[in-house]
């Protein structure tokens, strides 16, 4: 009772507080609301707000990303502005998040300058304007207001600089600082700057322009038990870096100073770093081994040493990291010098990543390996790997399998159809043979990049198989897949990449075939037995800059149309015939390969290609072209490569060339019907490394400005392209990206040292000209001379007179020359014997007269070189020059023998002794020497020599008289 009259008189007394203190207090609030139909609440300080609205009027922002701002009068609702919540009324800015995405296609980033402005937010804790590239000018030295900053992020804006980041010292609570990809080229107190920040935990200075700190430098820290994470990558950095960076090594657990020019060894102080956990050190000089003291890293979870010159037993190298056998999760060994067999991994129980690819590996497979569920990436690509192939059963988790490049042989286990995670496979470039049937890939449903290429293995699957996966990227150069098309092709309808050149496909086109994917980026079918005709390639191909080509096949008809996306075609060896106006009806502004040649085309050189404006490569060679070369081609003025050569092309060789088609490097014209004059404007070619005009009808004098051939003149210039590469994203299966890609090699039929040989990749080391089989007059201009760097020279077979040069002594790469059925006429020049590289020469049918010069160069060469030049004499011409001792029977008197015999001087034999050691070791011991070297290496022997010779002949002249 007593406890009922309590309750019933506290909910009273209850009542009474809210009725004379709470509802008051309710009526307030109530009308408060009603107000703020009228009014709103402002939490943002007045002088924040203008603050932040003086910085917007210093920005660019074309998409209206900070629209919001000023809308409302409380910036604390103002889109990328967060305020403290410490008081209902008013709260101060603490917060600036303004970062754009790094996909431009989606957002379109912020412009502008950035405001000194900011300085009035005294209470920010976080600023990030990272990604707006737009942003340009210096950092605002009042940041150094900013007292409270703990995170800033300005990474991403490239167009930013900072010359001085002494204002950063004022920032004491900041504890996470990115400025990658800020220009800090001229910041050269940074270290001491950064040293200064007490609490600093994260410092991100990736591809700044960092400048170098000297050797002897010291700073003092006052945060070595705060840093923990550091990225320096992509700046140059030296070795110098390790005096300020090792100041931290109680603290750091991150660290990145890969793509700098570290060099040496790498220092036992990383391994003394007992928190590290991340170290990366990817694409420098470091060279030698690891350190023995990384055997204290027992909590490094991930190594990566990409691109160096280690030179360590791999073995070896492992061992020292026994430390980390239960927590490294991904080691990158790739392109150093490690050698050894492949020792047993599975130690490092928890190594998700193995990239050994590039180094000089050997032997098999370890043997007995036990399961190892933990590997992920398996790469060991470009070694020299040899045995059979692995039981892979052991990895039941491995995605990627890279085993590319090796000497692998035998055949492929049937073990890798268990690995039902495995997404990208490669085991190209081995010695596999045998057969790959349907049970290889039982259970491989996340399959999507397979490469079988250059191996000799045969595919046998039923007709009617449908497999388990859906391949993006599928490669099985020189493998044998024919005579037919595979038909489980059918049901990849997604793939971007597909080789299957060299493969022994025979027949037509499937009708399925260029319906299968529109979008692909890269197609290779060549070197097979493919006839029929092509359909308008304009209407199947929509993929992005694809690449195709389709030669070495038996295909027929015209070319047809070409899609508008291309980027490489070709067609070449086949049969296709008829003109090239379909070429015309849908033109690519994409279009830079172009390969036609030894095909049946007819007609005229269509306008069109005039069109094709990114142009580099045209090779229309060895088909039954004619008429005129066309002005609009002189529009192309990308091209480097023209390849007209055996055609029936007539008319005059166009001046335009010289001088519209400034890039090119590669002119052949060779076997056709072109007349009249070489024009000058030739010689404004500046980059032509090959220049062959042979064997048409041209006349008149040869141009005396070929000295203007820049490329020729200078010895170790090379500017012809030796590849093309191409390259694409494809989806990884997952869901992630892969760059795919490849290179291609220009190729040329070209008369080398009286040979037609085909040239690819070693285009790029010729520098040739080649005037032959003309009807070209007058002299040599002297000019030619001034060409050092010129290998081979053609001038035979046309009517020019005069002498040849002097100046011919100058050019002294020269290893081919050719100056035969012409009319030149007096003494072979004494220069000619100081072209030490001359391997191949011919000066027959001329007019030439006197003594060939005594060289060891020039009597090496057959009689042939100097044949049919009547009044030529001397070595190794039969014939003796006048003023020669004659060779007659003299008496044997034994004291004439042995006064003749005391004649020869001891000097002789000491000449013999010499000339074996400096002829054996002058071409052995100049493979040690760079050019310049081993230029003036063979001069100094060729002087030497040349007395040896002729003191030799000499004396042989006085033994021949005595006997």
């Amino acid at each position: 009772m007593l406890t009922e009259m309590f309750t019933v008189k506290s909910y009273m007394q209850l009542l009474h507080v809210f009725l004379l203190v709470v509802l008051p207090y309710l009526n307030l609030a109530l009308s408060s609301s009603r107000v703020g139909d009228h009014a709103e609440t402002i939490r943002c300080i007045e002088r924040e707000r203008q603050a932040l609205l003086n910085f917007k009027q210093d920005l660019i922002d074309d998409e209206g990303h900070l629209s919001s701002w000023g809308s409302t009068k409380d910036c604390c609702k103002w889109e990328g502005v967060h305020c403290s919540n410490h008081n209902t009324t008013t709260s101060h800015v603490t917060m600036l998040d303004l970062h754009t995405t790094d996909d431009y296609l989606l957002y379109q980033p912020l412009g502008g300058k950035i405001s000194p402005s900011l300085h009035e937010l005294h209470h920010l804790r976080y600023l990030d304007l990272s990604f707006n590239d737009d942003l340009y000018g210096p950092i605002p030295q009042q940041f150094s207001n900013l007292s409270n900053l703990r995170y800033l992020d300005l990474r991403g804006n490239y167009m930013l600089n900072i010359e001085n980041l002494e204002w950063l010292s004022h920032l004491s609570l900041l504890s996470h600082l990115d400025l990658s990809m800020v220009e800090l080229s001229k910041s050269t107190g940074w270290v001491q700057s950064i040293s200064n920040l007490p609490l600093l935990k994260e410092l991100h200075l990736s591809r700044c322009s960092l400048p170098g700190i000297t050797a002897s430098s010291s700073f003092h820290s006052n945060s070595s038990m705060s840093l923990s994470f550091v990225d320096l990558s992509f700046n140059s950095l030296s070795s110098s870096i390790y005096n300020w960076l090792f100041n931290f090594s109680s603290s750091l657990a991150y660290i990145d100073l890969g793509y700098n020019e570290l060099k040496g060894s790498i220092p036992d102080a990383f391994g003394d770093m007992l928190s590290l956990t991340i170290l990366s050190l990817p694409w420098n000089q470091l060279e030698g081994s690891l350190p023995k003291s990384f055997a204290n890293s027992s909590h490094l979870q991930s190594l990566d040493l990409f691109y160096n010159n280690l030179t360590e037993e791999l073995h070896e190298f492992l061992q020292k990291m026994f430390g980390a056998k239960n927590s490294l999760e991904s080691l990158d060994l790739s392109s150093n010098r490690l050698k050894g067999a492949l020792p047993d991994f599975t130690r490092f129980s928890l190594l998700r990543a193995l990239y050994l690819n590039n180094n000089s590996l050997s032997g098999s497979f370890p043997k007995d390996v036990g399961s190892f569920p933990s590997l992920v990436y398996l790469s060991l690509s470009g070694n020299q790997i040899t045995g059979s192939f692995p039981d892979l059963s052991v990895f039941p988790s491995l995605q990627t399998l890279d085993l590319e490049n090796n000497q692998l042989n035998g055949t492929i286990d049937r073990s890798i159809g268990q690995l039902h995670k495995l997404r990208v496979f490669s085991c190209a470039f081995n010695l596999l043979n045998g057969t790959i049937s349907e049970a290889h890939f039982s259970n491989l449903s996340s399959l999507w990049y397979l490469d079988f290429s250059y191996n000799a293995l045969t595919f046998n699957f039923s007709s009617d198989w449908v497999p388990p996966f859906q391949l993006d990227v599928i490669k099985f150069s020189s493998c044998k897949l024919g005579p037919r098309f595979p038909m489980w092709l059918r049901t990849q309808n997604k793939f971007s990449v597909l080789d299957m050149s060299s493969n022994g496909i025979a027949g037509n086109f499937p009708s399925w075939f260029w319906d299968l994917s529109p979008g692909f980026t890269y197609l290779n079918l060549s070197h097979n037995q493919i006839n029929g005709l092509l359909p308008d390639l304009s209407l199947k191909v929509q993929g992005t800059l694809p690449w195709i080509d389709l030669s070495s096949n038996l295909l027929t008809g015209p070319v047809p149309p070409i899609p508008p996306s291309l980027t490489f075609l070709k067609l070449s060896k086949n049969k296709f015939r008829e003109s090239l106006y379909l070429l015309c009806v849908n033109t690519s502004g994409w279009l830079i390969y172009l390969d036609l040649s030894n095909n049946l085309l007819s007609g005229e050189l269509p306008n069109c290609l005039s069109r094709f404006k990114k142009l580099s490569i045209i090779s229309l060679a060895y088909n039954n072209l004619h008429g005129e070369i066309p002005i609009s081609i002189g529009l192309l003025s990308q091209v480097r490569i023209l390849n007209l050569r055996n055609n029936n092309l007539s008319g005059e060789v166009p001046a335009w060339l010289g001088t519209n088609l400034t890039s090119l490097g590669v002119l052949i014209l060779r076997s056709n019907k072109f007349n009249r004059s070489m024009p000058r404007q030739l010689c404004q070619l500046n980059r032509i490394q090959i220049l062959d005009l042979s064997q048409n009808h041209l006349s008149g004098n040869i141009p005396p400005c070929f000295s203007n051939f820049t490329s020729l003149v200078e010895s170790n210039y090379y500017d012809v392209p030796t590849d093309y590469n191409y390259g694409g994203y494809a989806g990884d299966g997952g869901d992630g990206f892969m760059y795919i890609s490849g290179t291609y090699v220009p190729n040329a039929f070209m008369q080398w040292k009286g040979q037609d040989q085909e040239y690819g990749k070693n285009l790029r080391l010729l520098k040739t000209i080649d005037l032959s089989s003309n009807k070209l007059s007058g002299k040599i201009p002297k000019q030619i001379g001034s060409l050092a760097g010129l290998h081979s020279l053609n001038l035979s077979r046309n009517t020019l007179t005069g002498k040849i040069i002097q100046e011919i002594g100058q050019m002294k790469m020269l290893e081919s020359l050719d100056l035969s059925a012409n009319k030149l006429s007096g003494e072979i020049p004494g220069s000619l014997a100081h072209l030490n590289f001359l391997s191949v020469l011919n000066l027959s049918s001329n007019n030439l007269s006197g003594e060939i010069p005594l060289s060891t160069q020039l009597q090496s060469f057959n009689v042939s070189a100097y044949s049919r030049n009547p009044n030529l004499c001397g070595l190794p011409l039969p014939n003796k020059c006048l003023g020669d001792p004659p060779i007659t029977p003299q008496p044997k008197d034994t004291s004439i023998q042995e006064d003749e015999g005391r004649s020869i001087p001891q000097g002789f034999y000491v000449s013999i002794g010499l000339g074996f050691f400096f002829g054996f070791w002058g071409v052995f011991g100049t493979i040690l020497f760079n050019s310049q070297s081993r230029h003036a290496f063979f001069m100094f022997l060729n002087h030497i020599t040349d007395r040896i010779y002729v003191t030799i002949a000499l004396n042989w002249a006085r033994l021949q008289r005595r006997l």
